[in-house]
């Protein structure tokens, strides 16, 4: 029997992981999202309720890993073949799949296993699919990351970043697309993971428990309404929750149409350079982030205010600290950091300015035509 989820659009509060979410929706490049928090926070209640806000992709039927068949650049060696032997792809449409990947997975539950003694006699590399490719073109969910073995996130962490799930055994290879949406939740207080495997995560939000009394209040009256009666809930929220779907429908159409000023990317390197952000991954993520707030938001032009927006979720957990320092950044020293920068071409900024938001983005059917997400 299928559960309906708690709507995204009914969470109280949690605002920083709500859009951190919804921009990995809109571009799942920028790597993923870390969400770190104790109990209770709706860490795993927001993730769930992500996966209904994402619209139904087109597959490829008889595929095990789900190939988009208007996507030749990226199919699996079974669909490849059916093309080379002029044979049609089959197609249908199927709502995006959340994968949730137990604690006590395995490596090959996790990336797939060969049949090596099929292999070796007849010469057929038999593949039997994994987690990673059962989450390709959509949401691959851990909970309680941090106490998944290292070598096991590294290798999440590897497929998210190329695309590829890549397994080799006994010198026999077998590659297929794995291309997903990559959510972890953690709760500091049992550990936490290593600083080479943060840095891999795009961006990482905190959450907190409420000390207002309306807000926890709110909170509680939502959720026993949810519980009492989950598709009446889900009925009253419907509208709000078609707006978030045509929000993100419109910003994926769009993404390729924002423009980043080149005073902005030099503003992202002085923020990266001054806060001692070791590697180039931070740079990247904060563009690619500030480029899918501003779709996400039917704007053009990425500004300094993008920037700064996403800084605060993309640094936090690359910048070295001291044990006993908090984590986070503070907003204050971000915007102290843009107004020092002096960019090279300064009417730049001002041109920025007057340039006019994205056309029809409410529509999805009207908004741009550009690649969607998991192209």
């Amino acid at each position: 029997m299928k559960r309906t989820p708690y709507p995204f659009s009914a969470l109280v509060g949690q605002d920083e992981m709500k859009l951190a979410l919804l921009l990995n929706a809109v571009s799942p490049q920028i790597a993923g999202v870390l969400i770190r928090g104790e109990k209770g926070t709706a860490k795993s209640t927001a993730v769930r309720a992500l996966q209904a806000l994402l619209p139904d992709i087109l597959v490829s039927g008889h595929c095990p890993f789900g190939c988009d068949p208007d996507d030749t650049t990226h199919l699996c060696q079974a669909c490849t073949q059916r093309l080379e032997q002029e044979e049609a792809l089959s197609r249908e449409r199927r709502p995006v799949r959340l994968v949730e990947l137990p604690l006590g997975a395995t490596e090959d539950r996790v990336v797939g296993t060969l049949d090596l003694e099929r292999a070796i006699k007849d010469g057929v590399r038999q593949f039997e699919p994994g987690l990673l490719a059962a989450a390709h073109r959509g949401i691959l969910y851990i909970d309680e990351v941090n106490l998944l073995p290292d070598h096991l996130v590294d290798m999440l962490l590897d497929a998210a970043t190329t695309g590829m799930n890549i397994v080799e055994r006994e010198g026999i290879s077998f590659v297929h697309p794995a291309q997903f949406l990559l959510i972890g939740t953690m709760n500091p207080e049992e550990g936490d993971l290593r600083p080479q495997l943060l840095d891999r995560f795009g961006l990482s939000v905190e959450v907190h428990s409420f000390h207002d009394p309306q807000l926890r209040t709110e909170v509680v009256k939502r959720r026993i309404a949810f519980e009492a009666s989950p598709d009446a809930f889900a009925v009253r929220w419907l509208g709000e929750e078609g707006e978030l779907r045509t929000q993100i429908e419109a910003a994926r159409r769009c993404l390729s149409q924002v423009v980043v000023p080149e005073y902005i990317i030099g503003l992202i390197a002085h923020i990266c350079i001054q806060l001692n952000v070791e590697g180039l991954r931070a740079d990247i993520t904060i563009y690619k982030g500030a480029t899918a707030l501003a779709a996400l938001e039917g704007r053009q032009f990425v500004t300094e205010q993008d920037v700064q927006r996403i800084a605060a979720m993309a640094l936090p957990h690359r910048l070295q600290r001291q044990s006993f320092e908090q984590p986070g950044l503070d907003p204050q020293e971000l915007e102290k950091l843009t107004n020092e920068y002096q960019p090279p071409e300064p009417e730049q900024r001002d041109r920025a300015a007057d340039v006019p938001a994205l056309q029809n983005t409410s529509d999805p059917s009207k908004a741009c035509d550009t690649n969607t997400a998991y192209r």
